[in-house]
């Protein structure tokens, strides 16, 4: 039997980590086009609409679903008669595949790791370490499941130790709930139930690899109490409404896959790890034969859709000529194709602006009555302008509403998922206005953007502050000048009982 390689683990990892930056799995764009074609809620259909097209794009022209390329979630089944020709670690050896897959010229993607998470959190700039787990299992051949999980999906994990005549299923929908959109929705719930604190966790989100087959399963019903749970969970679950991006709708989750192991008498802990709308994971196994050969999807599977024609009877709106009484005018869940000039700032860039202003120091950009788009953009290649540039997680700039608003005068805010009650009242406030554009769309958005250059903290990476100019950027007001948000009034008009 032939040695599995170094090199096969590299070329295979560093290759799959490209793949599923541009392929979504095919069971996902299935589950999704059935998910829209049954979709009532308008809102809800043209986000996912969105998604699609922006899915077939990326397909297509070879660039990342999102500009969130994720942090590496590898994990590893060893067979036990598997022979190996390895010198190294295998987290080395993972680690210098992220590195090669990150910083491929053709195909750079967006490096997201921080080291000294803790402390200075400076960017390791090629993505790396991988997050790496190693399993030992019968057979000669080693698997290898490969994801790249984004932080907005992440950020919303939950656990909790239950008393063990708890409902986990109550739990579950209850912490759903509460969640918010920052998750991203529509995506898949992975559920670990037992086990000891870190076992439920990845369990958890080693059943994202799973296939997505709601429809089977509840076609032949389910056979064991994990399969009447995720029956049970996914009714319930897209019964609270909050549907695609949170903006009210049918379907929130796709599938929901449970999980779990024997635990202590006194425990029953449940992990809770969401997969968002750029749900990216491959499997492959390794025989010693080569690197493994991935197959991409049949294009056959996407619908063939137009979001532009959902989008025709939009409001345009010139960011440059903007005024507080023109943004007075929007109302919630209008859609807006914004033409102008814009600024970007994510979490990095709003604390060094704190900071400068802390101690006086003047600013290198001038916010007053601008807009600033949360994203952190992945690199141009070719004749791009920018890579592939959707929104992050609004939630996470919070607490810099009252410095952005009240102090630095910014009139509109562009991002992803719900803002929390004192920034609803600080956007109220001032007369400013939130919107969303739609997350897992992010080579579709990037198709507006004309121009792109760094105006400040270029040390930051992709958090540096870029001024944009846009031409018909798609989004959808979310919290209007009063202080009246989609993200409250979409679900629950949606809400129904399960």
């Amino acid at each position: 039997m032939t040695a599995i390689s170094e090199r096969h683990v590299i070329d295979s990892v560093a290759d799959a980590l490209h793949f599923i930056s541009y392929y979504h799995p095919q069971d996902f764009i299935r589950a999704l086009s059935a998910a829209w074609q049954t979709e009532e809620s308008p809102a809800a259909r043209d986000a996912m609409t969105q998604i699609l097209v922006n899915s077939r794009m990326a397909a297509i022209g070879h660039r990342p679903i999102c500009q969130d390329t994720g942090v590496a979630n590898i994990t590893a089944r060893i067979g036990v008669k598997a022979r190996l020709d390895w010198d190294r670690p295998l987290q080395e050896i993972v680690d210098d595949a992220v590195r090669r897959a990150y910083l491929a010229d053709e195909n750079p993607l967006r490096a997201s790791v921080v080291a000294d998470p803790f402390g200075r959190r400076a960017n390791t700039r090629d993505n790396a370490p991988a997050m790496l787990h190693v399993e030992m299992v019968a057979g000669d051949r080693v698997e290898f499941d490969v994801s790249a999980k984004g932080g907005g999906s992440e950020n919303k994990t939950k656990f909790a130790v239950l008393n063990p005549s708890a409902s986990v299923a109550d739990w579950v929908v209850e912490t759903v709930e509460k969640m918010g959109a920052g998750w991203c929705p529509p995506g898949i719930l992975g559920i670990g139930i037992g086990g000891s604190v870190d076992k439920a966790m990845v369990m958890a989100k080693q059943s994202l690899n799973e296939p997505i087959d709601a429809t089977e399963l509840r076609a032949r019903g389910a056979s064991t109490a994990e399969e009447e749970l995720r029956l049970e969970l996914i009714d319930r679950i897209n019964a609270l409404g909050i549907g695609a991006q949170g903006l009210g709708g049918m379907t929130t989750v796709l599938d929901v896959k449970v999980r779990s192991f024997p635990t202590h008498a006194a425990s029953l802990p449940v992990a809770l790890v969401p997969n968002c709308a750029a749900t990216r994971h491959v499997h492959f196994a390794l025989d010693g034969s080569g690197p493994a050969r991935l197959s991409p999807p049949d294009l056959s599977d996407w619908p063939d859709l137009d979001f532009r024609d959902a989008w025709k009877d939009a409001r345009r709106v010139d960011l440059d000529g903007l005024t507080r009484s023109d943004i007075a005018t929007w109302k919630p869940g209008e859609s807006l194709l914004l033409s102008g000039h814009l600024l970007t700032g994510r979490d990095a860039a709003h604390r060094r602006i704190e900071q400068m202003m802390a101690v006086g120091q003047p600013l290198p950009v001038e916010f007053r009555d601008r807009a600033i788009y949360y994203v952190g953009p992945v690199d141009p290649v070719r004749d791009e302008v920018v890579g592939p540039a959707g929104p992050t997680t609004s939630t996470r700039m919070d607490r810099y509403s009252d410095m952005m608003l009240d102090a630095l005068g910014v009139s509109v805010m562009i991002g992803k998922a719900e803002r929390g009650d004192a920034t609803v009242e600080a956007i109220a406030r001032n007369g400013a206005a939130y919107l969303i554009a739609v997350g897992g769309a992010a080579y579709l958005v990037s198709q507006a953007i004309r121009e792109a250059r760094v105006v400040a903290f270029d040390d930051l990476g992709m958090e540096a502050i870029h001024e944009f100019v846009v031409r018909d950027m798609p989004v959808t007001v979310a919290v209007d000048a009063r202080g009246d948000a989609v993200h409250r009034s979409g679900p629950l008009r949606w809400r129904r009982q399960a």
